[in-house]
């Protein structure tokens, strides 16, 4: 493996969040953004799964080490794994708002939930989940939510391209139809 290569495995090892090319990129200033890229081709195929646990992926808008899905299950129930805080109905459904409807102010997020959402926001900015990405062009110019790459994260998706279609969710939480009478 080249050194280059080494060097981003060693750092991807350490850290304890995906890791963009751009934070690659700088831990090498001789090497550039195309060069980092074709190094990670190397540590990602020396841990092939065929022989390791653990695999090199690309989520959350980076690169992390991650468990193979297929022993997800069994360290969760040995419970090595650390159980994230749940999230609450309100805020399940407001963190759902700003995923489909991000860049999106808070009163829009009032308006399709029904009730103020400003306590709920400030907890869900406190969990990394979403971020003030800009201001509105509206009266008092409010603030714009979206979500972070944390909220890809623990998702486990590359980019909000890979959130559920709408017409999909829509089938999927319909209720069953009434069983046909006897």
């Amino acid at each position: 493996m080249s050194p280059l290569a080494q060097l981003l495995e060693a750092a991807l090892f350490a850290a304890s969040r995906p890791l963009t090319l751009e934070d690659l990129a700088t831990l090498d200033p001789e090497a550039g953004e195309a060069e980092t890229r074709a190094a990670l081709a190397e540590p990602r195929e020396a841990w092939g799964p065929e022989d390791h646990g653990v695999e090199l992926v690309e989520i959350a808008e980076g690169w992390q080490f991650l468990t193979r899905r297929e022993y997800a299950e069994p360290i969760e129930r040995a419970q090595f794994a650390l159980r994230p805080r749940r999230l609450s109905p309100a805020a399940l459904e407001t963190l759902a708002i700003i995923a489909y409807r991000q860049p999106v102010g808070r009163l829009e997020v009032d308006e399709i939930r029904g009730v103020d959402c400003e306590a709920v926001i400030e907890k869900l900015l406190e969990r990394g989940l979403i971020d003030i990405v800009s201001r509105g062009e509206g009266l008092g110019r409010p603030l714009l939510y979206g979500t972070t790459p944390q909220f890809l994260e623990i998702l486990g998706l590359k980019g909000l391209d890979q959130l559920p279609r709408l017409d999909e969710l829509s089938v999927a939480l319909r209720p069953p139809a009434p069983a046909a009478p006897e």
